[in-house]
């Protein structure tokens, strides 16, 4: 990816964070195809320092799922290389903040998650991975209580 379009989709995820968290989710809250949007928080897989996304989520096993499509990009998203690497993370999901396990799905699991509730809710999602020419990531991030 050049340096400019780098630049530009920094940019562009910074300011729609910022909306995201100070409207608590009215700005930003959906995503295309009316998917919903949390903002997720989980360390550099490099540096350490907390790094923050929006990105678009299903509801799943009483988690929130997430897809690493990157919009059919041949490579996984830098913010899911970073999820890829956390056992935490925080979601912020409208005006509320909580912390979440991470559990990256894997195998049949993977598969029949993504079939029956990315693919199912939002059949864009299966010509991203065609595109892509690679299998979409999945994780589910499961809110943590006490």
């Amino acid at each position: 990816m050049s340096t400019v379009k780098h630049r530009l989709m920094h940019t562009g995820n910074a300011l729609g964070v910022s909306l995201y968290r100070r409207s608590g989710g009215r700005i930003g809250g959906h995503g295309a195809g009316g998917v919903r949007v949390l903002l997720l928080t989980v360390p550099g897989r490099r540096t350490g320092l907390p790094r923050t996304t929006a990105v678009g989520y299903f509801d799943y096993q009483g988690g929130y799922l997430v897809v690493g499509s990157g919009g059919g990009m041949s490579q996984e998203p830098d913010w899911f290389r970073n999820t890829r690497k956390a056992s935490r993370a925080e979601v912020q999901v409208g005006p509320q903040t909580l912390p979440v396990a991470v559990r990256v799905l894997t195998g049949p699991e993977r598969d029949t998650a993504f079939r029956d509730v990315v693919v199912a809710q939002v059949p864009q999602f299966g010509k991203y991975e065609g595109k892509s020419g690679r299998s979409m990531p999945l994780a589910l991030l499961t809110p943590l209580t006490g």
